[in-house]
């Protein structure tokens, strides 16, 4: 299990993503989740990736060996939006899927998977997108800012509540680090490290980026600093009013 989020900004894009693969008292593991795709001055592609690992390292050896070895067809370095972007990964997804699914299902094995692509490519806005395991994908509006894959559903009510287009990147950020608190005080399948990137709107710039681990001194003060609010915001609430007669027992 894992968890994963990106938020689309009037300022630009916020990609987090942790890094646990595997749980449990005597076996964890730590997968990446973040790739990164770049071409100076060009393009920045941030792929975020959830679900069978096999199958979304597999698509995205694939995408890579294509951004690296590019034969005539379209690759993540060279395509003309992010749309095309979006197609290609998807594409490549289904692909692997078709090859490999089959086969995990003979034992039982799960073999869904997901991907988040945002990014920049130069002469378009920023722009954000959910892959599904089929391969389709819808791209975020301003309506449905962000996007989240795996283990979603502690950390969606914090930035149902807050995340809005015109908040600040740094502001946005700290509430995606609240939503990662929040998913990992409740599910112990998600964990450290994250990885967690700002992209500036016209910056084809990683400038911004960051890893935190369970030491990190600033996520324990702004968890911290959430829980406590919360306590605080709790205790600061309207009461309830005096219960009804029926309510007490009474005549």
């Amino acid at each position: 299990m894992t968890y994963c989020a990106a938020l689309k900004l009037e300022k630009g894009l916020v990609f987090g993503s942790d890094s646990r693969t595997n749980a449990g008292v005597d076996d964890v593991a730590t997968f990446r989740k973040m790739k990164i795709f770049e071409k100076p001055n060009d393009r920045v592609l941030v792929v975020l990736s959830s679900g069978n690992l096999s199958i979304t390292q597999a698509a995205l050896t694939m995408v890579e060996k294509r951004f690296h070895r590019w034969e005539g067809g379209e690759t993540l370095l060279t395509t003309s939006s992010l749309f095309d972007a979006a197609n290609l990964l998807g594409e490549t997804l289904r692909e692997v899927q078709q090859r490999e699914g089959p086969y995990l299902a003979q034992n039982n094995i799960d073999f869904s998977a997901s991907f988040i692509l945002g990014g920049q490519i130069q002469g378009e806005e920023p722009r954000l997108f959910r892959i599904y395991s089929q391969g389709n994908f819808i791209e975020a509006t301003q309506e449905t800012p962000f996007f989240q894959i795996g283990e979603t559903k502690y950390g969606k009510p914090i930035l149902d509540r807050v995340i809005t287009p015109d908040l600040s990147l740094m502001d946005a950020a700290k509430s995606l680090l609240v939503s990662f608190d929040s998913t990992m005080r409740s599910n112990i399948s998600v964990g450290f490290p994250i990885d967690l990137l700002c992209l500036e709107k016209d910056v084809f710039s990683t400038r911004m980026r960051w890893t935190l681990d369970e030491d990190d001194p600033s996520f324990r003060i702004l968890g911290h600093e959430w829980s406590e609010g919360l306590k605080h915001l709790a205790a600061s609430l309207t009461g309830l009013p005096p219960p009804s007669s029926e309510d007490r027992g009474g005549p």
